[in-house]
């Protein structure tokens, strides 16, 4: 028997995460109080038991583009093809369904669940290629003259302040298939979780570039942020400086490992990255699907 309920007590809450950390290694799956402080009306976690023992979890959340809800049903393999999947997902899009919005997406990261989406009616619309960097020898960068580079940590005002950089030529100039957006209170809240290594780029006072640097599950690994400059800057290299300070302080603060994720047609940022030394590692295909979902002519229990 399939149960789902959501994750109100903090035992539900540990187990999500236990399903997200063996699902998705190489990614963070943060702490029970990190995703409390993330609750809200439109965001929805559950956790799904098969026969009385953890079989997988769910998330439903806002998307960064506009009347769109992320949604992903995450299933141990051991419970795979079992209807734990569909009855996740069936409850993850009635969610949504009356949070008001008209579509959900959702990323794939294997053939299988590509093959499950699509008998529900979704449909490609981006890839994202995730990048790695294997710290070693960093030099901190020659800041070209006129840059002046600060750390969050230094002045943790610039956070909000290099918001409308970020919001209007850093998520407005993302390679997706529809307009991404972020709100501030979710900027401060994720961005910049290192401080320390997140720095920004001031000329004459004023911001001119961003990069940003997050904290990460696995002991010795940090996450890129959003690299971002302001456009009638671009082209000079400030980007490079920014990640190369970025990777500098990771080092000497005990970081081995850098992971960034860039989108299909972000050619600029992911040749920084190449030029920089980080290497491919895995592909994941981002899907949309209209609601109501499909119902699948033929029963695909997942």
């Amino acid at each position: 028997m399939i149960a789902i309920r959501d994750t109100a007590r903090d035992a539900d809450l540990e187990a999500w995460i236990r399903v997200r950390r063996a699902i998705l290694p190489d990614e963070s799956a943060y702490t029970v109080e990190f995703h409390r402080a993330q609750e809200g009306p439109d965001r929805l976690l559950l956790v799904a038991e098969l026969d009385g023992e953890l079989a997988g979890s769910g998330m439903a959340d806002r998307s960064m583009v506009a009347d769109r809800m992320a949604v992903a049903p995450r299933v141990l393999p051991w419970a795979r093809r079992r209807g734990v999947g569909s009855a996740l997902l069936r409850e993850l899009a009635e969610h949504a369904a009356r949070v008001g919005v008209g579509e959900v997406t959702a990323t794939v990261e294997d053939d299988g669940s590509r093959a499950f989406a699509e008998r529900f009616g979704f449909r490609e619309t981006d890839r994202e290629v995730e990048q790695v960097r294997a710290l070693g020898g960093e030099v901190a960068p020659a800041v070209p003259p006129g840059i002046e580079l600060v750390t969050v940590a230094e002045r943790p005002e610039l956070l909000e302040a290099v918001f409308p950089l970020a919001r209007d030529q850093g998520f407005a100039d993302l390679a997706t298939e529809a307009p991404a957006r972020i709100e501030l209170d979710d900027w401060l809240r994720e961005e910049a979780t290192l401080p320390a290594g997140s720095f920004v780029a001031l000329a004459g006072g004023e911001i001119v570039g961003y990069s940003g640097l997050m904290r990460h599950d696995n002991d010795g690994v940090a996450e890129d942020g959003l690299t971002v400059v302001r456009r009638d800057r671009r082209g000079r290299g400030l980007a490079t400086v920014l990640k190369r300070a970025e990777l500098s302080w990771a080092e000497a603060n005990g970081i081995r490992e850098v992971v960034t994720w860039t989108q299909r047609g972000n050619g600029a940022m992911r040749r920084v990255n190449e030029r920089l030394g980080y290497e491919y590692r895995s592909v994941a295909v981002r899907m949309v699907a209209p609601l109501p979902l499909r119902v699948p002519s033929v029963a695909a229990p997942r």
